[in-house]
């Protein structure tokens, strides 16, 4: 199973940006999906999660209102949008995966997570 995320870059503060993250193996209605993210010398910390029917999201206190995360089973994709950046936002975005029995499992914490992507980095300028 691959994760492949995209969609980082150098945005100014107030800015926006997308990420999005396929998966390539089927069954990917089968997996809920979460983000999470890593700065320098911080530990990986959890940003947002959705079920596997995209009816549950679950979202870190600190992005609250600006971070929508949002699924899309025919395309085997999951994708965070981003607004309102600010510099503390700066970190690698990982998205990560784990098969869900139930329709509506979120999951907010990174070990019950079995596959991960390989980052992509996203700064933001103050």
């Amino acid at each position: 199973v691959q994760l492949q995320a995209c969609g980082g870059g150098l945005v100014q503060a107030g800015g926006s940006l997308r990420l999005s993250c396929a998966r390539s193996r089927r069954a990917f209605n089968q997996h809920a999906m979460g983000w999470f993210r890593q700065a320098p010398g911080k530990e990986r910390e959890f940003v947002a999660a959705i079920s596997r029917n995209g009816y549950n999201t679950r979202y870190a206190d600190s992005n609250k209102g600006r971070f929508v995360i949002s699924r899309d089973n025919a395309r085997n994709t999951v994708a965070l949008q981003m607004n309102s950046l600010k510099s503390e936002d700066t970190a690698v975005y990982y998205c990560a995966s784990k098969y869900a029995r139930l329709m509506d499992i979120v999951q907010v914490t990174a070990d019950g997570y079995s596959f991960w992507g390989q980052g992509t980095l996203v700064t933001v300028s103050s």
